[in-house]
């Protein structure tokens, strides 16, 4: 939501500060240095990434416009999924936890929080390390070690989107050159033709540096800086599944492992102790 508002600003305040100064609006609509600038823009995305990556640059810049999904109430979903799973491995044993981790949609458990179960990449880092606490032999130190390499994995992944991304903004200032030299020769070939036209040439060429600066340090930019800031804090609750279930392979209480997992929380989502206090012993 504040992505669209964020875009509305930026285009009311230069078309409109445009507008204020007594320019003529019709003298941006060059659709011609769009076309140019534009498509060698996406040439360029093309040429640089494969189908995988376009398929999350779409995916990623679609999240921009939801912004952050993970947030107090989310964590705190996780949270009683901790609690409620380390009750179980306590009571009954650690085969108990096989059948919710084999099918965890299927399972009693993790059916009660659809926000963590709408998180693929969630869903798999638990059932997976958890299914090799469900196995056996492999030590606590071990198992931390195992999840921090699917972690770094995982990041070094999603980091591709906003480096390709910064890398075309970085780009299009001087793809806007390009389009502005282009323009600059049309005009060369006008130059004994009436000043009137000369200038409305010259006009349309200077556009293209214009929106090329602008896409560049209005749009393209800050879309990677949002898109940084949602992968930051997916890599944050993937963080807070590491340590509990590190915790839990520890043999800690359910409480203890509530705890260690809500302490890897941002400050701004991290729900107070004895608010989560109170939510668990109210379900408990």
């Amino acid at each position: 939501m504040f992505v669209i508002i964020g875009i509305a600003v930026v285009l009311g305040s230069v078309i409109g500060g445009f507008l204020l100064e007594g320019g003529p609006i019709m003298a941006l609509m060059q659709w011609v240095e769009f076309l140019i600038i534009g498509g060698t823009a996406l040439g360029a995305l093309l040429i640089g990434n494969p189908p995988a990556n376009l398929k999350k640059i779409v995916a990623s810049l679609f999240k921009t416009m939801s912004g952050v999904k993970i947030n107090e109430r989310t964590y705190i979903d996780l949270l009683r999924l901790f609690f409620e799973l380390t009750s179980v491995y306590k009571k009954d044993g650690v085969l108990a936890l096989e059948s919710h981790i084999e099918n965890p949609r299927n399972s009693a458990i993790f059916k009660k929080y659809p926000s963590f179960l709408s998180n693929a990449h969630a869903v798999e880092l638990l059932c997976d390390s958890l299914r090799i606490v469900v196995l056996g032999g492999v030590p606590p130190h071990e198992l931390e070690t195992m999840i921090e390499g699917s972690l770094e994995t995982h990041h070094e992944e999603t980091a591709r989107i906003p480096s390709a991304l910064s890398k075309i903004g970085d780009s299009l200032p001087g793809i806007g050159i390009v389009a502005a030299v282009l323009g600059i020769v049309i005009t060369m070939q006008a130059i004994g033709g009436p000043p009137e036209e000369i200038g409305h040439k010259v006009g349309a060429a200077l556009v293209g540096t214009f929106l090329g600066i602008l896409l560049c340090y209005g749009f393209i930019s800050p879309l990677t800086s949002n898109i940084e800031i949602l992968s930051d804090h997916e890599a944050r609750y993937l963080h807070c599944i590491k340590a509990g279930v590190v915790a839990i392979a520890k043999n800690f209480s359910p409480m203890v492992v509530v705890e260690i997992a809500r302490k890897q929380i941002y400050s701004d989502d991290r729900p107070s102790f004895g608010k989560l206090d109170k939510i668990l012993r109210a379900r408990t």
